[in-house]
């Protein structure tokens, strides 16, 4: 069975999550399910980020906000929902006033809907994906960028996959200059480095991807693995988990370069379960269940993966740790970025957090 990769639209209206959220942000990319390549049809969207804190907030006894964690439902577009016809029920995005004929524009009362904490007045989550143009659920995970530099300073996967995830809601020079950063190796071309960069990358530069970064994936991987032995009915999400953690993992060991795309990864490694694993994720929980004649085939799959991950960790040629020409790059971004940020009155509407200069 052949499982086409899903095209990710960008709904519009997460971009009202990011114009309300209380400090501006450096990037705000998509993760989760969207991200790996399997989601069903009620998955939420997980958003993570980065977020910059005044220098007012910073450099006191106590640092607040330093994560700032929020769940958010965004009411159905009524301008969508007006637009929609049986024909093309969902509209990928609206079109602009001057595309409307005058026996389509919307009523003057539509206004687009404000997103609104759950628990807050929202529209019950079972409304929460019903198309588009329907009540939007999604949660946004944000740091601040002292607390986001040190993770990718550590062995933190996590944070590498949402600084890399190719499903941007938000971005900023910045954002593409960290990129650079962090890549595995010095490189300094024309072609990859971001316009206008002040960043200090020298040939010296090792980004901040080391082999250290498997015994992540070792840790997501067992903790999936588990999850997927003690559930009953056995379920195959937590077991699209564990592939893809591994094959993850095993990938940026070889390569040094970040994908969490399960269906992107599989045309690399060629797992001819996966695909079916992937469409019985998608047809929904009556298909997605799993007997117990299928869980000795996915353990000795699971030991053979995991002696791949130490292999490839043992033959990397990635490093031992971030250079010390790595450190201080980040280190100058993050003073800028800061200083650049000093006197901004948190929340402004509509500014989507940009780092203007």
């Amino acid at each position: 069975m052949r499982v086409e990769r899903q095209a990710v639209t960008i709904d519009p209206r997460l971009k009202q999550i990011i114009g309300a959220q209380p400090y501006p942000l450096l990037f705000a990319t998509i993760s989760g399910a969207h991200l790996y390549g399997f989601p069903s049809p009620d998955s939420d969207f997980d958003l993570r980020g980065a977020h910059v804190l005044p220098l007012e907030k910073v450099v006191g006894l106590e640092v607040r906000d330093e994560t700032v964690e929020r769940a958010m439902i965004v009411p159905p577009d009524p301008l969508r929902k007006e637009l929609a016809s049986p024909h093309d029920p969902h509209p990928a995005s609206p079109p602009s006033p001057q595309e409307l004929s005058s026996t389509q524009r919307p009523s003057p009362d539509l206004r687009p809907p404000s997103p609104t904490p759950v628990g807050e007045g929202s529209c019950p989550a079972s409304e929460g994906q019903d198309g588009e143009g329907g009540a939007l659920e999604m949660d946004i995970v944000s740091h601040d960028v002292r607390k986001f530099f040190r993770l990718l300073l550590k062995k933190n996967g996590y944070v590498l996959e949402q600084l890399y995830s190719p499903l941007v809601v938000h971005t900023t020079p910045e954002h593409a200059e960290l990129k650079e950063i962090c890549r595995s190796s010095g490189r300094e071309s024309a072609h990859s480095r971001p316009t206008g960069s002040q960043s200090r990358l020298t040939s010296a530069a090792t980004g901040v991807i080391t082999k250290h970064h498997s015994h992540h994936y070792f840790g997501f991987a067992e903790t999936q693995w588990k999850l997927f032995l003690k559930a009953s009915p056995r379920r195959v999400k937590p077991l699209l988990y564990v592939y893809r953690v591994l094959l993850t993992g095993i990938h940026l060991m070889r390569t040094g370069e970040v994908e969490a795309n399960l269906l992107t990864l599989n045309e690399e490694f060629r797992l001819p379960y996966l695909a079916d694993l992937v469409a019985r994720k998608l047809a929904g929980p009556e298909q997605s269940t799993m007997c117990d004649a299928d869980v000795l085939f996915h353990q000795a799959e699971y030991e053979r993966l995991r002696g791949e991950l130490q292999a490839a960790h043992e033959a990397s040629q990635l490093p031992e740790l971030p250079s010390a020409e790595t450190r201080s790059a980040l280190d100058d971004l993050l003073v800028r970025v800061r200083l650049v940020n000093r006197g901004r009155t948190p929340h402004v509407p509509g500014a989507y957090g940009l780092l203007s200069r």
